[in-house]
């Protein structure tokens, strides 16, 4: 028989109900002991351990977007190469800040936009395609230049505003699709200005 906490509750009213899931978080939390007081240092320390394969990793996952995009190039945009890139936009998006490489989280994200808010595919115009993939290569291969930043912030804004300019015309007739054009970025904000 299920402990009682191990069952939500429901309490209903008139008009509504509301219900309290189980509490099973601390379950598989980690408490600190005498031996490890910390276990988010310890996590953060594992974190650093590894950050020296972050470029070897970012280099790869630049590789795949940019054969995503040769794909493209080679065979046009379908189904599976509009996927293709897709997916290799997405995973920089998610991993790039974290690998220390904002700005690259920033244009894969611009890109990804671009993807999804394109009601016809065959329209997304290959330089855009091209520009985007490149400003995620450079913002990579530059990182360690004083400059980079600065440029990198350029190159953002302006791929954003090119992508949006674009989508708008793209969606003039779809509404439904404007709020999620018009939304604003999700890069940080130091990125974004």
């Amino acid at each position: 028989m299920p402990h009682k906490k191990d069952t939500p509750t429901v309490a209903t009213y008139s008009d509504h109900e509301v219900i309290v899931p189980t509490h099973r978080l601390r379950q598989v939390v980690s408490q600190g002991t005498a031996d490890d007081p910390d276990p988010v240092a310890r996590a953060e320390q594992a974190l650093q351990t590894l950050s020296s394969e972050f470029a070897n990793w970012m280099n790869s996952e630049c590789d795949r977007l940019d054969a995503a995009r040769q794909q493209i190039h080679s065979v046009g945009l379908n189904d599976e190469t509009h996927d293709q890139l897709f997916h290799a936009a997405h995973d920089i998006k998610g991993e790039a800040a974290t690998f220390g490489y904002p700005l690259a989280a920033a244009v894969a994200e611009s890109l990804c936009r671009l993807i999804e808010h394109t009601p016809d595919m065959m329209r997304i115009p290959l330089s855009l395609i091209d520009q985007h993939v490149d400003a995620v290569r450079a913002i990579v291969r530059e990182n360690g230049r004083n400059d980079a930043e600065q440029i990198g912030v350029n190159l953002f804004k302006r791929l954003r505003q090119v992508s949006d300019e674009f989508l708008l015309q793209e969606n003039k007739d779809r509404l439904d699709e404007m709020e999620g054009i018009l939304s604003p970025p999700i890069a940080p904000d130091d990125v974004a200005r």
